[in-house]
C-alpha cells in the first residue's frame, strides 16, 4: 500500500452556500468514481476556496454524504496570488492505495481545467 495524492478542483458562479455545497460534492464524486475508491481508503482530504469564498465550509457538503462522516476533512483559503482563478474550490485526495502515482486521475471541472490543461484528457 502506498499513500497517493489525488487533486482536483472546480469553480462556482457566485459565493452561494448552495452552490459551494454543490459543486464540492459533483468534484469529490467525480474524483472517488474515477479512482475507484471508497471512504475507507481516503487518509484525509484538505480542501480550499479562494478567498472570494466565504458562505459555507465545503467540508459541511462531504460530511453529509454517507460513509464519509470518520474521513478527516480541512478547509483553507487558497494564497491570495494576483490574477489567480476566482470562485474556485480545490480538493487534495490522500488514499492508501496499491495504485502508481501515475495511476491516480485528477479531476478539473468548469473553469478550473485552465489550472491544469496537461489533464483535460481526464477532465470533463
Amino acid at each position: 500500500m502506498y499513500n497517493r495524492g489525488i487533486r482536483g478542483a472546480t469553480t462556482v458562479h457566485r459565493n452561494e452556500e448552495h452552490e459551494i455545497l454543490q459543486e464540492t460534492v459533483i468534484l469529490l464524486k467525480d474524483i472517488v468514481d474515477r479512482n475507484d475508491i471508497i471512504p475507507e481508503d481516503i487518509c484525509s482530504v484538505w480542501i480550499t476556496m479562494t478567498q472570494d469564498l466565504d458562505a459555507t465550509f465545503p467540508a459541511r457538503a462531504i460530511r453529509q454524504m454517507s460513509g464519509w462522516d470518520l474521513v478527516p476533512l480541512m478547509c483553507s483559503t487558497e494564497i491570495p496570488v494576483k490574477e489567480s482563478l476566482p470562485l474556485c474550490i480545490r480538493l487534495l485526495i490522500q488514499v492508501n492505495t496499491t495504485k502508481s502515482q501515475k495511476e491516480m486521475k485528477h479531476v478539473y471541472l468548469n473553469a478550473a481545467k485552465a489550472l491544469r490543461p496537461d489533464l483535460l484528457t481526464d477532465s470533463k
